[in-house]
């Protein structure tokens, strides 16, 4: 049986690029907490760390076959966390913007058409996240919340079992969940 825990950097990344859920356990392990402790020196919040750090670890796994094999894997991930640090800072001031110019329209009385024409702006977004998704988790998310179709009705249509379903449509809000960031609590 392979030991995980003596493997080096470039050998983990070779066995993540092919899938292997052990080598990205061994990784998550590995690097979770150093990458933790540099996140809340950055943010200095834990909540916004643990979203941080999921985003970079989901991103991870979904993009592996992307990712360079390196000796240098603590230095990949603090880069990627780094990127990430900038993306959430950037959204957190777009979303302080959001927050103050929402106010000014509600103390004008000029937010039902504001909220009408964001509430179309969102639905793009979503619809484009949505779109993004893969294409078998995809078609089981819209079955579900487009067609009102139950779980097992889902996996007699598609010849899939219900634990199946359940764990797309997991993934899939999931990955919306960390995409749409505020816009989520707005569904």
């Amino acid at each position: 049986m392979l030991e995980y825990k003596t493997l080096c950097d470039r050998e983990l990344t070779t066995l993540l690029k092919q899938g292997d859920k052990n080598a990205y356990t061994e990784i998550y392990n590995r690097y979770k907490q150093v990458l933790q402790n540099h996140l809340y020196k950055k943010l200095g919040n834990f909540e916004e760390v643990k979203d941080v750090l999921q985003d970079l670890f989901i991103k991870l796994w979904v993009n592996k076959a992307d990712m360079p094999e390196t000796d240098n894997l603590a230095g990949y991930l603090f880069c990627a966390a780094r990127n990430r640090v900038f993306n959430h800072l950037s959204h957190k001031k777009v979303e302080s913007k959001y927050i103050n110019s929402l106010q000014t329209f509600i103390t004008n009385d000029n937010y039902i058409t504001d909220l009408w024409i964001r509430e179309k702006e969102f639905a793009k977004i979503i619809r484009k996240e949505i779109d993004a998704l893969p294409l078998k988790m995809r078609e089981v998310f819209l079955l579900s919340r487009d067609g009102y179709l139950s779980h097992d009705e889902i996996a007699g249509n598609l010849n899939i079992s219900p634990q199946t379903v359940s764990k797309q449509i997991s993934n899939a809000l999931r990955i919306l969940r960390v995409k749409l960031g505020i816009l989520f609590y707005f569904l």
